[in-house]
């Protein structure tokens, strides 16, 4: 049920993700099992642990679940857990009759290859779906064999950020059944010391908490253990359901007795900068609000709540001013001011009384509120001090003013010139928040997506908190450069309260001795402070810790170097991305991490079909949902050859339609290229492929040129289409703003920002982001629909499609339609060639089809790899919408309607 989404049929959407932590059984009718737990269907959960070791701030989890098929017959199990979004998977492996299936982890087109086909064979391949805000979903089904057992291994591995005064370890807790062993183990050494440690269990009440949760902390180690027998999971003392649902949280922080402190083995090291006892900085801070349209309704009312609040929390050192922006730009009092009661209460008022307006004027927000900032720090000395941040919230895309988002980029940077931050807030799903992380990147902030929900209120206001009481500017952390390299991010804008910088790196052989690290700031003043290691306590601690402290400095140094590649890839282009990239991809096959780079798959599991299973690391904001695939365990099992996975090729001839609109037939017989036009009215609605043996087709909708002269043809474009196949429900309409899955039945809706694999039945849907969408039939074929962007200075003025035949060898001899007929092939002829009218173009004489047609040689355009450009394409034209090429007369191909 989980991915059918309404649908008739079965659905699979790789979209992305959040991981949680469930050990579930088929479901069945409950029977006895032994030593007093509960069986589902004869499947019972006999342990299910979590263990986490936390050293120096880089957690190791590992989640151990062992589940007992007690049944004469063949049971279908499965071991679901969710995961932070910031981890990275690092091992998986099913053990079952004593043998081992182990992942396999490996570069993504590598894997591609074998998603491609698992995902049109029905797999749900990536495993891993979104389930809520800050965690990923892994999911495995196996059938486990009669009286057999199976135990499931998952680990991963983060760096716990420190936010408002804590560390936090989350653990989810959802094992749907009561477990005979259930266990979290925590385990914590920190070389500072431990100051604190909190536990909260939000399935338990408060003093059954307290019974059940052991927590203890002395010096450098904390420990929490909670193992609640059978009887305590129990919702009540005779029911065979369980109170734990929910999460289990461990806070901590560690001792700030100076403000070095530094970790150092096996030539790597990681600085903690924390320092404490510090003024808190006046800040210069300007609000830039979206009051678009789209703002309407809760939106506005949460946003208006959370900025009553942050304004009763501006101190009066503060000065501050507010920007919104729709259609227009509009300022608050378009300068600083104090944050006097006075001023305050003024700005609660402006905000409680200002209404929507509009559409998005995003770049003339920004620039308003930044040349606002700007201003201040250079005609009033006194401000020059204070810490100046810049925060936006908006919920759309930019559609008034500037709203090239590359040139957004460019105006953004040229205004701020890195003087300060800017944090973006993207309010809801339909936000672009790849573009406001590059822009937040690029401007030394950070972007946060503010999810729809009752607690949005509560979302900005904690965003605030967070950034609400600058300690220090302009820090930078130093090393000697003969001593040091390969250092992650050592210079921030700025230093909050309640935050922590975190600087790791490599030492060069023999130079521990001379390594230290210098930290330079501006406190009002400047501020300045050097470490030096340590060898004797280096070494006790290493004896104290053991060898996972040493193992743990370098693994987190390539956490931490990872995350900033694939950050910093984000804002790149070309060669420059694809070096990044390489480095991120090398660094996460050395240290055997699954990110949105690599995958895994599990050797010697394999479904129906032999396809394996694919772990992946899914990108903000998409989600995996598919049918159920259970896969089985075997002695070996021999990994697919590229031979053997039927990898479909996109071919270099093209078959097609694409703007205005040019049909391109080709004849591989002939390796030859025909091609026509039709000329018809915006809003006819044609024929492009119909078989009548399986009732699919594509029928495509015009549209004219908004910019078009009256009375004058200025050329029509494919701005809607529609895909079915009748046999399993299914339909598509895609249009150059949405995607939408059986429409006519209230299917979801995607965005051409979404990078999604949809699968119902036979049909397989791949949206790849703001490009294009593929659709491939089991037993059919595959068809690409390109899509064309409008950009500055071309000559059409609103966006269409382009849509081309990648494989149609499976399709039946009858199929039809404006491109459907010329899947099969046919014959021509062409003779006398002789210059036309146009004297730089051939004509010549073709027989086709019985008829003798003129025809010229010209050039079209395939747009498929280049939608902008495109590639030339020679070929035959062929005049009068077709007339003598296709079958009947071209309005023979009008139809009703797009399905």
């Amino acid at each position: 049920t989980r991915g059918t989404m309404g649908l008739r049929g079965l659905l699979c959407v790789c979209l992305v993700s959040l991981l949680a932590l469930q050990a579930v059984a088929a479901q069945g009718s409950p029977t006895h099992s032994p030593k007093g737990g509960k069986a589902v269907d004869g499947v019972v959960i006999r342990s299910l642990k979590v263990n986490c070791k936390v050293t120096s701030r880089f957690a190791h989890y590992v989640i151990t679940s062992q589940v007992i098929n007690s049944a004469d017959t063949a049971k279908e199990v499965s071991f679901n857990v969710e995961i932070p979004k910031t981890a990275f998977i690092s091992d998986f492996t099913i053990t079952a009759d004593e043998n081992a299936f182990t992942g396999d982890i490996k570069d993504k087109v590598t894997a591609w290859k074998q998603y491609r086909k698992a995902a049109i064979s029905g797999e749900n391949a990536g495993l891993v779906r979104a389930s809520g805000r800050t965690m990923e979903e892994f999911s495995i089904h196996v059938m486990v064999g009669p009286r057999s057992k199976a135990t499931f291994r998952l680990t991963y591995e983060e760096v716990l950020r420190r936010k408002l005064m804590q560390y936090d370890i989350v653990i989810k807790v959802k094992p749907k059944q009561l477990v005979q062993l259930f266990e979290i183990d925590v385990d914590i050494f920190e070389p500072q010391g431990i100051r604190k440690l909190d536990v909260e269990a939000s399935f338990l009440p408060k003093k059954l908490a307290a019974q059940l949760i052991k927590k203890s902390f002395s010096g450098k180690k904390g420990h929490v253990l909670f193992r609640p027998t059978v009887s305590q999971q129990q919702t009540c003392p005779t029911c065979s359901t369980t109170l734990l649902n929910g999460d289990f949280k461990v806070t901590y922080d560690v001792n700030r007795d100076n403000a070095c402190d530094l970790l150092v083995a096996n030539n790597y090291f990681a600085h903690f900068f924390a320092p404490q006892n510090l003024t808190k900085l006046n800040k210069n801070v300007v609000f830039v609000i979206d009051i678009s349209s789209s703002m309407e309704g809760q939106k506005v009312k949460q946003t208006k709540e959370a900025l009553h609040k942050i304004l009763g929390d501006m101190r009066p050192g503060d000065y501050f001013d507010l920007v919104l922006f729709g259609s227009a730009v509009q300022s608050w009092k378009g300068s600083l001011v104090q944050a006097s009661p006075a001023n305050l209460e003024a700005a609660r008022n402006f905000v409680q009384q200002f209404s929507l307006a509009g559409a998005t004027n995003l770049n003339g927000g920004l620039l308003r509120g930044i040349e606002i900032l700007n201003k201040a720090q250079q005609s009033l000395p006194e401000l020059s001090n204070h810490a100046s941040i810049l925060i936006m919230l908006t919920d759309g895309e930019p559609t008034e003013g500037v709203t090239d988002r590359t040139q957004i980029l460019k105006n953004v940077r040229d205004a701020i010139k890195g003087r300060f931050p800017l944090y973006n807030l993207g309010f809801g799903h339909d936000v672009d928040l790849n573009f406001l992380e590059v822009m937040s990147l690029e401007n030394n902030g950070r972007v946060q997506r503010i999810y729809e929900d009752h607690d949005a209120t509560q979302q900005l206001q904690g965003f605030y908190e967070q950034v609400a009481n600058p300690l220090l500017r302009d820090v930078e952390l130093l090393y000697p450069q003969e001593a040091v390299s390969d250092l992650t991010q050592h210079r921030h804008k700025q230093y909050y309260e309640g935050s922590e910088i975190m600087v790791a790196g490599r030492i060069a052989d023999h130079k521990l001795s001379s390594f230290k690290a210098d930290m330079r700031a501006k406190e009002g003043q400047e501020f300045m402070t050097t470490c030096l290691v340590d060898e004797e306590e280096m070494k006790k601690l290493l004896r104290e810790r053991g060898h996972m402290l040493e193992n743990h400095v370098e693994r987190l140094w390539a956490y931490l170097t990872i995350q900033e590649l694939l950050a910093k890839r984000m804002k790149l282009e070309g060669k420059e991305k694809a070096n990044v990239s390489a480095k991120a991809l090398q660094m996460s096959l050395a240290y055997q991490f699954v990110t949105p780079l690599t995958s895994m798959t599990v050797r010697g599991m394999a479904d129906q079909d032999g396809l394996e299973p694919i772990i992946d690391k899914p990108l903000d904001g998409m989600e995996m949902v598919g049918p159920r695939k259970t896969f089985m365990l075997a002695a070996s099992q021999p990994a697919p050859t590229h031979s053997s996975l039927n990898i479909e090729k996109v071919p270099d001839q093209v078959t097609g339609v694409d703007t205005d609109p040019h049909f391109l037939i080709h004849v591989p017989q002939k390796e030859d290229t025909l091609c026509f036009n039709i000329n018809e009215e915006p809003g006819v609605v044609l024929s492009l492929v119909q078989d009548p043996d399986t009732g699919f087709s594509v029928n495509g909708q015009l549209i004219g040129n908004e910019a078009g002269s009256p009375g004058k043809h200025e050329g029509t474009y494919f701005g809607r289409l529609g895909i079915a196949n009748p046999a399993t429900d299914f339909q598509l309409e895609v249009t150059p703003q949405n995607i939408t899955l059986n429409p006519g039945s209230g299917g979801p809706v995607f965005s051409w920002r979404d990078q999604a694999f949809l699968r119902q039945n036979e049909v397989l849907v791949t949206i790849n982001r703001k490009r294009n969408l593929v659709v491939s039939v089991e037993d059919g074929g595959t068809f690409e629909v390109v899509l064309h962007r409008v950009w500055r200075g071309s000559a059409v003025h609103q966006d269409f499609l382009g849509f081309y035949v990648l494989d149609s060898h499976r399709m039946s001899a009858r199929t039809h339609g404006l491109l459907g007929q010329f899947f099969h092939p046919f014959d021509y002829k062409v003779s006398d060639l002789h210059p036309g009218s146009d004297p730089t173009k051939t004509d010549a004489t073709m027989v086709v089809k019985n008829r003798r047609l003129t025809v010229t040689r010209g050039l079209q355009k395939d747009y498929r790899k280049d939608p902008r450009h495109g590639a030339e394409v020679t070929c035959w034209f062929i005049h009068n919408n077709g007339d003598g090429l296709i079958d009947g007369v071209h309005t023979d191909y009008i139809v009703p309607d797009i399905f």
